[in-house]
């Protein structure tokens, strides 16, 4: 993905926020922060030991400042946001088994936690907000998704309520991030070199798939071309889940490790076999361009330098799927980072 040069001018000497910074994806967005120069980034968190962490790999850089607290409590999130001009929400229950089985934590972290940025953003005047969601809002059959497509909806939304006069929301939408936390590569990859079996749920399943640093890039562009109330979508690969266990399985089998199988343990309560990007009732407000999708509100601006899309690739089983040899170099690639 390439990086847009007006980034540096847009993020310089701004003071930026990020829930869940701590996490895999609010880190690599931190991270990717850092080159533009922002005067101050501000990551909050609940987690004290991964912002223990956190501080002692970015020592040197003086320009971020580490806040614990939960954007359940709105007097935290009210406090963090004072004085900021872009925030990038990240914080969110993300594992599907979790939230399906505490569905009332997972509404109180996704959709009141998700309430109190939006309020707290607009009382504070805070210039531009990111919502980071998921494919898995788009027809939900789980509790996460579920969670994930009503914080959209409130994302959108709020470009227009709540007495908001200022400030710009919109949402991107991942696939299944490479060696994000919780991911299947990453527990594909220790299951093998435990000599464990592959548990795959259900061998026709598919994903979307996307690298991290993608990820953040995306983000990156999405609020700065968002002029509000937009889902961002990177155009992403598709994989079929088995293919990846087979192919992971033979990895680690030329490494040495013997007897690796691949194990159909059954789909798990909530899980889809494949995931889709656009709901049928967004298509006609889709555009595009080389790396992304964009879903404009209905009242919305055109938004350059994006051209109309009359058919988008949706559904991560219609797509061609990467080969067992674009497989092996990520698995590659991804060992090195280990």
């Amino acid at each position: 993905m390439e990086n847009l040069p007006e980034l540096k001018q847009f993020f310089k000497d701004k003071t930026i926020l990020v829930t869940g910074g701590t996490g895999s994806i609010g880190e690599q967005i931190v991270s990717s922060l850092l080159s533009y120069q922002p005067k101050k980034i501000v990551i909050f968190s609940k987690d004290d030991s991964k912002q223990y962490l956190m501080k002692q790999k970015y020592l040197t850089y003086k320009n971020l400042f580490f806040l614990l607290g939960d954007i359940r409590d709105y007097d935290s999130i009210e406090y963090a946001t004072r004085g900021t001009d872009f925030v990038f929400h990240v914080a969110a229950l993300k594992q599907v088994p979790i939230c399906e089985e505490n569905p009332f934590e997972a509404v109180k972290t996704n959709i009141i936690g998700s309430e109190n940025v939006i309020r707290a953003c607009i009382f504070n005047n805070v210039k531009k907000v990111v919502n980071v969601s998921t494919d898995k809002a788009v027809n939900p059959t789980n509790t996460m998704g579920a969670t994930k497509f009503i914080s959209e909806k409130m994302f959108t939304n709020a470009n227009t309520k709540l007495n908001n006069k200022e400030t710009v929301f919109c949402s991107v939408r991942f696939g299944n991030v490479i060696n994000s936390r919780g991911s299947v590569i990453p527990l594909f990859m220790k299951q093998a070199k435990d000599g464990k079996p592959l548990t795959v749920t259900d061998p026709g399943m598919t994903r979307f798939i996307m690298s991290i640093s993608n990820a953040a890039n995306l983000t990156l562009k999405s609020i700065y071309f968002s002029r509000g109330g937009e889902t961002f979508i990177f155009k992403m690969k598709a994989i079929r889940i088995l293919t990846l266990a087979e192919v992971i399985q033979s990895h680690y089998a030329n490494k040495g490790v013997t007897n690796l199988t691949v194990q159909v343990v059954g789909s798990r309560p909530g899980e889809k076999l494949f995931e889709e990007l656009i709901y049928d009732h967004e298509v006609n407000h889709v555009v595009e361009n080389d790396e992304l999708y964009v879903i404009l509100p209905q009242k919305g601006k055109d938004i350059l330098p994006f051209r109309s899309c009359p058919s988008p690739m949706i559904r991560s089983d219609k797509l061609e799927f990467l080969s067992k040899d674009d497989i092996l170099k990520m698995i590659e690639t991804l060992e090195d980072t280990w």
